[in-house]
């Protein structure tokens, strides 16, 4: 198997790398090989978390706390995560073992997510923190720059429990019907609750908090509605 070519990379990242080997095993998932990108990626998740709580505290010094974990959230998210991958095209790159081969892990887009955060790891291990800092800001640069205080949005589910507290009713109940899939890509099926809802309403998603979300913005709108009439 012929390897990448991993130059445009280096350059769409706009850091250039001493070791190579730290990238290419950043880009190899645990399918492939024992030496792959889950201790980067243990790495690179904090690092990022760690760059971008700073760049928001200091982008908006008016901010109050919750706001700024809402933000946070929205950019280290594995959606965003996999978008950034693809606009990378780090799926070609992969180092993919043949079961994932076969069912196109290089789409999947927790695969896509987990190879940022290594790349972010193998750049902090290469370059150190000032290398790691600039890398994740090109990466977020233009992401970053849309965020508002005016557009940060709470989540459905902070959104229901304040709308039922203000009410005065009890709190929603989330249960887990089902969960299927692979451990590494499972798919979760969730309820959400309500005491003046019957019946619960149900969300599903690629993690447990995305369903969540999702049934908890159905019982929202429900209530909502019922308000109406």
């Amino acid at each position: 198997m012929k390897e990448p070519n991993l130059s445009l990379l280096c350059q769409a990242l706009n850091y250039q790398f001493s070791d190579l080997a730290l990238l290419r095993t950043a880009l190899t998932h645990r399918s492939a090989d024992s030496q792959n990108n889950e201790r980067l990626e243990f790495l690179g998740d904090a690092l990022l978390s760690l760059i971008i709580a700073e760049d928001l505290f200091q982008r908006f010094p008016y901010a109050r706390e919750g706001e700024l974990t809402r933000m946070r959230s929205g950019l280290v998210k594995g959606d965003t995560l996999a978008d950034i991958a693809r606009q990378l095209k780090l799926g070609g790159l992969l180092t993919l073992g043949g079961g994932e081969l076969k069912s196109g892990g290089w789409r999947r887009s927790s695969i896509l997510a987990d190879a940022v955060e290594a790349i972010i790891g193998a750049t902090y291990l290469d370059g150190g923190s000032k290398a790691c800092k600039a890398l994740i800001l090109h990466l977020f640069d233009s992401r970053l720059q849309a965020l508002s205080l005016k557009t940060v949005q709470k989540d459905p589910k902070t959104l229901l429990q304040e709308y039922l507290q203000a009410r005065r009713q009890s709190l929603p109940e989330y249960c887990v019907l089902n969960v299927s899939g692979e451990a590494h890509e499972q798919y979760f099926e969730v309820e959400c609750r309500v005491a003046d809802l019957i019946p619960p309403t149900e969300g599903n998603g690629n993690s447990r908090r995305y369903a969540e979300q999702m049934a908890a913005s159905k019982a929202l709108d429900l209530l909502k509605q019922q308000v109406k009439h």
